[in-house]
């Protein structure tokens, strides 16, 4: 049975970093990732990675946010740094295998200005 499992969540201010964790459970995934949800928007990609190293970020992120992986413990990573209010929403681990797509429950982002 595939789990993901969230972890670094809360609240910043303006400016600030959070690191968010993500471990899997149950398989061996091909490509790992993170996507957001803020309140009245649809879900976007905010940064994905192969077991490849190869990596895509979304624009809103590029140049703050950096994904990366543990394949040993099979997690994966998201340093956010000079976040912003507009980066506030529910971030949600996704995990992608054979064509399934596994998601977690999310861990809420809320950056005050």
């Amino acid at each position: 049975q595939v789990q993901l499992v969230e972890s670094g969540g809360g609240l910043v201010q303006a400016g600030g970093s959070l690191r968010l964790s993500c471990a899997a459970s149950g398989s061996i995934f091909s490509a790992m990732g993170w996507y957001r949800q803020a309140p009245g928007k649809q879900r976007e990609l905010v940064a994905v990675i192969t077991t490849g190293g190869s990596t895509n970020y979304g624009n809103p992120v590029k140049g703050r946010f950096t994904i990366s992986r543990d394949g040993a413990k099979n997690t994966v990573y998201l340093q956010m740094n000079s976040l912003k209010p507009e980066d506030t929403g529910v971030y949600y681990c996704n995990a992608y295998r054979g064509g399934n797509s596994f998601w977690g429950q999310g861990t809420q982002v809320t950056v005050s200005s």
